[in-house]
């Protein structure tokens, strides 16, 4: 498998995950990652971010890569146009299945708390408060800017996005236990092992949101490469015509993709582009 890239026409499109892929383990997008960025716009070739992050956390990312890409944000439920601070498309959780899911989830994991992420006309629309939390949410980040409402408010609106947080668990001991419950009423995945469960409209998933944003740009998806870590990467990774897998992927990525890079800490992503796209580094 090592040599199989050796039969692949240069992409048309490149699409990449940040967390675990792009950046390193210091949240950095590398002088070699970033310089392998800027070769492939620098050739016309559109690059995507693509992404379990809402809009208004892609701007620490572009600022440092230096370029504004089109984002799939939110595991695929919005596109983002970020060199415009604007939102394309989302695909939203109606809040009957919200309800629905927060009873099956606050039933196999009594006490996890419940988050929703919502969407306006840009990144910062402050219209409506963004990122909203229950009482007993406990984060598993750094520095969140949420709001804190009560359980009931947290479901009143439809959202990009469920989150399901029970942290003495493992997000695939989770996932193992709601997924089958849920079925086709959402699409539940994880991007974390810290006990966190992410869940979509149907159908919707970064394989879905890359699939638009190819639409938009014109590509094939057998003309893309595409790079991931978690398990809400394996639709993305399976609808690209290259699959590559961080050293430091999930096993079910690994699974999914048609080669191993090197790990995110150790420019994983610039070994894969400069077969076709030398930096000059």
């Amino acid at each position: 498998m090592a040599d199989e890239w050796l039969n692949i026409e240069k992409p048309h499109l490149v699409a990449t995950d940040v967390d675990g892929t792009l950046l390193g383990d210091d949240e950095r997008v590398s002088a070699r990652n970033r310089d392998a960025v800027n070769a492939v716009v620098a050739d016309g070739v559109p690059f995507v971010l693509a992404t379990g992050r809402p809009p208004r956390w892609i701007t620490p990312i572009t600022e440092q890569l230096g370029y504004h890409p089109l984002s799939v944000c939110g595991n695929g439920a919005v596109i983002y146009d970020s060199a415009a601070d604007r939102i394309l498309q989302a695909w939203t959780l109606d809040v009957n299945t919200m309800h629905m899911i927060a009873g099956m989830a606050l039933a196999l994991f009594p006490g996890c708390g419940l988050a929703t992420e919502r969407v306006g006309e840009s990144a910062h629309d402050q219209a409506n408060p963004q990122f909203v939390t229950s009482p007993d949410y406990e984060h598993a980040w750094l520095n969140p800017d949420n709001i804190e409402l009560t359980t009931r408010d947290v479901l009143a609106m439809p959202a990009i996005k469920m989150l399901i947080r029970f942290p003495t668990a493992t997000s695939d001991w989770m996932y193992e236990r709601l997924a089958p419950l849920v079925g086709d009423s959402g699409d539940v995945t994880f991007s974390t092992d810290k006990g966190l469960l992410e869940v979509s409209a149907p159908g919707v998933t970064k394989a879905s949101g890359l699939r638009w944003a190819a639409d938009y740009l014109g590509v094939e998806p057998s003309r893309i490469v595409a790079f991931g870590d978690m398990p809400n990467d394996v639709p993305m990774l399976h609808l690209a015509g290259h699959g590559v897998a961080m050293k430091n992927a999930h096993p079910d990525a690994v699974a999914a993709a048609n080669e191993v890079t090197a790990s995110n800490s150790d420019d994983g992503v610039a070994r894969v582009l400069e077969r076709w796209w030398t930096t000059g580094s």
